[in-house]
């Protein structure tokens, strides 16, 4: 793999910087000059993502942990200040959304048009590397000028700063199939899920049941399209109906990482179903009897591509509306704070922080 630090990259100004579990700082990063083919944004919005987080409350994630302090964010958008040589568009002024992820174009995944698992993938904000590959949350980004996607006329910053999780739900959505007229089961109530359930509505879904451990997500769930939104640690007998008859949905999104929620969505999809697993959760024994007599299947779904100038195509013209899950935004000076919030779940869905 090509070294990180050969990356062009760069940052300015204040900067959200973690360096070990709860040790989150605000420090100043120098500002950085476009090169050939890159343009500098300034960042002006940023939603604070699950695997932010999990950098914050636990230093990493599985076998990901930090061994550098590195700049956190990737769901981000702002306004072009400056480009370098031989780039033409965006131009400065333009509003853009920034997407993430940059693979190499080169590996055999690249070539087979699965850019997502791209051997040699820069995806900002992660630790997966050494060096790290810094994040978005920075007042000032030097980025290639190809993540920078231009926002329609009128789209305020807000919206575009959520391009990056609706592309990862469009991305489960290709997985799924066709929605048309499915009916579908989310099971985890996040932000994740609640836009897993937006594009099912957008898609054209029949019928959306969510449900989540906690009834406090589900009433943004219920505004983001959800038909019914089921409490189960209120109410665990909930969905015990529709397994009835070899079970009554089409289409699962399991969006809680949860292996009582992946077991309850098999039993209640129906033969032939398709469950995508968008959670992130440790190893889980399945029902293997259940998954093959009812042949069902069970498919995986990891970060996006093409689907993120679409993403910001719909939140542009309203055809997906997040801002149901937008609990507060606060300025990067509070971004502690900011952290402390979205990571109550029963307070927060989406957290944002203005630059």
């Amino acid at each position: 793999m090509a070294d990180e630090a050969m990356a062009p990259q760069g940052h300015g100004g204040r900067a959200v910087v973690i360096h070990a579990p709860r040790d989150l700082r605000i420090e100043e990063r120098p500002a950085g000059a476009p090169g050939p083919g890159e343009v500098r944004i300034r960042i002006r919005a940023g939603g604070i993502c699950g695997s932010d987080l999990h950098y914050y409350q636990h230093g990493g994630f599985g076998a990901v942990r930090l061994r550098e302090p590195m700049v956190l964010g990737h769901e981000v958008a702002g306004v072009v200040e400056a480009v370098g040589e031989g780039v033409t568009h965006p131009g400065p002024g333009t509003a853009v959304a920034v997407n993430p992820s940059l693979p190499c174009g080169a590996c055999r995944f690249c070539h087979a048009g699965q850019p997502n698992h791209c051997l040699d993938m820069r995806f900002y904000g992660s630790a997966m590397r050494l060096p790290h590959v810094q994040g978005g949350f920075t007042e000032s980004l030097v980025c290639e000028a190809a993540r920078a996607v231009p926002l329609p006329d009128g789209m305020d910053v807000t919206l575009a700063a959520f391009a990056e999780p609706l592309s990862v739900c469009l991305h489960a959505a290709r997985q799924a199939g066709p929605l048309l007229g499915a009916r579908v089961l989310v099971t985890g109530a996040g932000p994740i899920g609640a836009l897993a359930i937006a594009v099912a509505r957008q898609a054209g879904a029949r019928e959306i049941v969510v449900t989540d451990l906690l009834s406090a997500p589900l009433l943004a769930a219920r505004r983001m399209g959800a038909d019914r939104a089921i409490a189960v640690a209120e109410d665990p007998d909930a969905l015990r109906g529709y397994s009835l008859d070899k079970g009554h949905f089409d289409v699962a999104f399991e969006a809680s990482g949860s292996a009582a929620a992946l077991k309850t969505a098999i039993e209640v999809a129906r033969p032939g179903a398709v469950i995508v697993q968008l959670g992130l959760g440790g190893d889980v024994s399945l029902p293997l009897s259940t998954l093959v007599a009812k042949e069902i299947a069970l498919r995986g779904t990891f970060r996006f591509q093409e689907e993120f100038p679409l993403a910001v195509e719909l939140l542009g013209r309203r055809a997906i509306d997040p801002m149901p899950l937008l609990t507060a935004t606060l300025p990067v000076e509070e971004a502690v704070a900011a952290f402390e919030l979205a990571g109550d779940r029963g307070k927060a869905m989406k957290v944002q922080l203005a630059f």
